[in-house]
């Protein structure tokens, strides 16, 4: 069976340019059911403190809460990876990510040419469109936060 599992839009939002800056935040199709997503920050002030609230949404009459709604000290996750639903995420992300090293971070921050791919999911999900939604807070402060809305759809026809 063929898996569709394809961003269909990206949001960055800055909420203090001041200490983060998003210089892109670009979907690029390459594919039919494919899409590229690129995006870079500059952290301006060393993040010290990371704090991440991660939610996964489910399209049903509007984006509603789905699966999981967790924040998480992400400077301790990335020393060492504690939320099985977080880690199934980072999975996702992170051989496109510079992001190698625990905090604190500062500078150019990339992923880039990122795809989703269903074998990193631990379960597939059902057919349907998603939203993820992670936002960060850097020394205790809202810095960013990040939008990806994904398409995720199996295909049951057998020849």
């Amino acid at each position: 069976s063929a898996v569709v599992f394809k961003l269909t839009n990206a949001v960055c939002e800055s909420f203090n340019k001041s200490s983060v800056v998003v210089n892109q935040c670009r979907l690029r199709a390459v594919q039919r059911n494919k899409a590229v997503l690129n995006i870079e920050v500059n952290i301006l002030v060393p993040a010290e403190y990371i704090e991440v609230r991660m939610q996964i949404l489910r399209k049903g009459n509007g984006y509603k809460p789905w699966l999981f709604d967790v924040t998480l000290d992400a400077c301790k996750f990335l020393r060492k990876s504690f939320n099985p639903a977080v880690t199934m995420v980072w999975a996702l992300f992170k051989d496109f990510t510079n992001i190698n090293h625990t905090c604190p971070l500062q500078g150019y921050t990339v992923l880039k040419d990122f795809y989703p791919r269903p074998e990193k999911l631990l379960n597939p999900f059902p057919t349907g469109e998603y939203l993820l939604i992670a936002t960060f807070k850097f020394n205790h402060q809202r810095a960013i936060s990040l939008k990806f809305y994904i398409t995720y759809e199996e295909d049951f026809v057998s020849n």
